[in-house]
């Protein structure tokens, strides 16, 4: 057998043309260059460039981790959602903060933001529940997220039946569905480089706006 450690090492890193990152003209407000960057990464053709690691803090003070997709980015936050009867839900209700992180491997580029968390409301709520695809709607009815299961089966039953729920009744809506905003307080930029001259700028909110400066890599 092949040794793991020496097949890790001796993968590519940092492989292809990468963007450069100029940082004589930085935008005043992160979100704007957040979405430059979320749209180079559209342009070119990273697969679901929208998709980001959210990290939260349960209550016995461990964190969590998982991967969801980004509904909207603007001066406002980051918005995002989840059920919540949901472990992630459960999380931010109870410790309203979290960790968004995107990474665009094919551009070597990597987005950390950190904030507070709140809801957007239940018309929001619903409007972001109705704009899923039936499937999504199905399995988002559910609401069995995480529990114990006993076959396959039992999915495949339960996802039949709540996707006949959708088509009878296309207005029908999860009850504990909740669109988040993620108001941030820093948003880091990375940009990786092969020769390791990374380049990193971070945002961090003030009084009176945001503020941006250099960090070593």
């Amino acid at each position: 057998m092949s040794d793991l450690r020496e097949i890790l090492r001796g993968l590519a890193v940092f492989d292809g043309d990468l963007p450069t990152f100029d940082v004589t003209e930085l935008p005043a407000d992160p979100h704007e260059l957040f979405t430059d960057w979320l749209l180079a990464a559209v342009a070119a053709g990273v697969r679901e460039p929208h998709a980001m690691t959210l990290s939260t803090l349960g209550a016995d003070g461990d964190p969590a981790a998982r991967v969801l997709i980004v509904k909207n980015v603007s001066a406002a936050g980051w918005e995002f959602a989840s059920d919540s009867g949901r472990r992630k839900g459960r999380e931010l209700a109870a410790h309203p903060a979290a960790a968004l992180t995107f990474y665009w491997s094919p551009l070597a580029r990597q987005v950390r933001v950190r904030g507070r968390v709140a809801s957007l409301g239940p018309e929001a709520s619903a409007a972001d529940f109705l704009a899923r695809s039936p499937g999504a709607r199905a399995e988002a009815l559910l609401g069995r997220q995480s529990t114990p299961l006993t076959g396959l089966a039992d999915r495949d039953a339960a996802v039949r039946e709540a996707a006949e729920r959708v088509a009878r009744d296309p207005g029908l809506l999860a009850p504990g569905w909740t669109l988040h905003t993620l108001r941030a307080e820093s948003v880091e930029f990375w940009q990786g480089d092969r020769d390791r001259r990374h380049t990193r700028v971070l945002y961090t909110r003030t009084d009176d706006g945001w503020e941006s400066g250099l960090l070593w890599p």
